[in-house]
């Protein structure tokens, strides 16, 4: 049998705005580069502009462009912020310090990410910590307590529930299934 090595395909990578030559339009540039993006998912304005600087789209072509989506709809920080939320925490049961620290990142305004982030109360932070909790708990049962125990408070640590809600919750799901813990 003889080796025959593979050749990786590259993803498709968007095109510097100067590839286009000297007498490409960067406004078309940037606004292709940007719908190409929005296709893929809603982004924060941060995130935009951030890609489109990495493409070398002058500043002024960036701020015009975001300004003009910003009027039409297409990029709306508050909408982005609150489908990135329900989203990170119906499919990743991400805590809310969890979610502040991603939107942080994604560049939304600290007083519109508390205002995303208000309707999420300490008892829903618990509630989605206990689903992901007995979720663990199918996986970890016959393990050792301690190492069950260890375990499950690192998933729940790593998606960003504080120590006092990490308690509480196993707290609950220790004596729920007392003699199988």
């Amino acid at each position: 049998m003889a080796f025959q090595q593979r050749r990786r395909r590259r993803p498709a990578q968007e095109a510097p705005a100067q590839a286009d030559g000297p007498d490409a339009n960067p406004m078309e540039v940037a606004r292709e580069i940007a719908l190409r993006r929005l296709t893929l998912r809603d982004h924060s304005r941060q995130e935009l502009d951030e890609a489109l600087a990495a493409k070398e789209v002058p500043e002024d072509v960036r701020e015009a462009l975001l300004a003009r989506f910003e009027e039409l709809g297409l990029v709306n920080d508050q909408n982005f912020a609150e489908q990135w939320t329900r989203a990170r925490r119906s499919s990743r049961k991400l805590s809310r310090a969890a979610v502040r620290r991603e939107l942080q990142a994604k560049g939304i305004d600290r007083d519109l990410i508390d205002e995303t982030l208000e309707p999420i109360d300490h008892e829903s932070e618990v509630e989605l910590a206990t689903e992901l909790a007995r979720k663990k708990w199918r996986s970890v049962h016959s393990l050792p307590r301690e190492v069950a125990y260890r375990r499950m408070a690192g998933t729940l640590a790593r998606k960003g529930y504080s120590s006092s809600v990490v308690t509480q919750v196993l707290r609950e799901v220790v004596q729920a299934e007392p003699e199988e813990f």
